[in-house]
């Protein structure tokens, strides 16, 4: 009798933890379902301010105001086209410039020396470019760089502004490569480790290995650390308000000054009046916010249907 009811207690008690596993089990997932609908409503609340606030310019202009090229205030004429090409070129130049330094610095530290000192010493300085402020970037960008652009286009005949779409896009390539660094250092890290010594043990040096085994294996990791620098350049304004020169027109070359869409509304929006300017700075935001989705879902595509196969 004694031993049913210290076996019946000790049941009950197993169960009532049983009980409070589960409970918290449920309310943990409840808590993270909750933190993803609230993420989801605060992207949509932003996308319908954008749209509601945009009304007024969306009404006057139409699908003008994207292939536009005027913009005068005075006369209430916007085109949002050459901001469109400047934000689109500064970004991608950007990215080609940044992303061989950033597969070769994230193969030397996830291949060559994933761990010590000197592993140690490079992955501070990638975390210190991170944070490092914009306008410091920019800052930097005018006393440093803006002189030796200057100087290349004196040699090539060009006429030296110094700003323009070449010298914002070097700033921006220095200012991803520690986003694209960290994500494939992580990727090239994950590779099993039996993968590369069966490579070895075939014979194959260590150039093959990166080349045959490491880069196809992390194609997918390597290919979304682009999109994520991508979406860092497109979204960047202070640094680049301060070097790319703040011209309204399209520019004719990589040397040319121009303007993007986040340095336009920073530029304008506090000097903007009356409903339609200030309507149309937000249309303008309005935009970038699509171009930014877009360009990320059909980045997404890609990696799901030419990447991963």
């Amino acid at each position: 009798m004694r031993l049913d009811k210290k076996n019946s207690t000790l049941n009950n008690k197993t169960d009532k933890k049983l009980q409070r596993v589960l409970l918290f089990e449920k309310i943990f997932q409840k808590g993270l379902g909750l933190t993803g609908i609230i993420l989801i409503i605060i992207l949509i609340s932003i996308f319908l301010t954008l749209t509601i606030t945009s009304l007024p310019s969306i009404k006057h202009l139409g699908i003008k105001f994207i292939y536009g090229k005027a913009w005068n205030p005075v006369t209430d004429e916007y085109g949002a086209l050459p901001f469109l090409i400047g934000t689109l070129l500064t970004s991608l130049l950007a990215l080609i410039i940044s992303t061989p330094f950033a597969f070769s610095t994230a193969i030397f530290l996830g291949e060559y020396y994933p761990k010590g000192l000197i592993s140690n010493i490079f992955k501070n300085i990638i975390e210190l470019l991170a944070t490092i402020p914009s306008v410091v970037y920019g800052f930097w960008g005018m006393v440093v760089l803006v002189p030796i652009i200057r100087n290349l286009e004196l040699k090539l005949h060009v006429l030296p502004y110094g700003v323009g779409i070449l010298t914002s896009s070097i700033i921006l390539a220095i200012m991803i490569i520690p986003y694209s660094v960290s994500l494939s250092r992580q990727v090239i890290s994950m590779v099993p480790p039996s993968l590369k010594e069966g490579a070895y043990s075939l014979g194959a040096t260590r150039f093959e290995v990166i080349r045959k085994i490491i880069i196809p294996h992390t194609r997918s990791g390597l290919f979304a650390s682009v999109l994520l620098a991508l979406g860092r350049a497109l979204g960047e304004t202070m640094a680049v308000t301060m070097l790319i020169g703040n011209s309204h027109y399209i520019p004719k070359n990589i040397f040319s000054p121009g303007n993007t869409m986040a340095s336009v509304i920073a530029n304008e929006f506090t000097e903007a009046t009356g409903t339609i300017y200030l309507s149309v700075l937000i249309e303008m935001g309005l935009l970038l916010f699509v171009v930014t989705t877009l360009i990320n879902i059909s980045g997404r595509q890609i990696i799901k249907h030419y990447i991963l196969h």
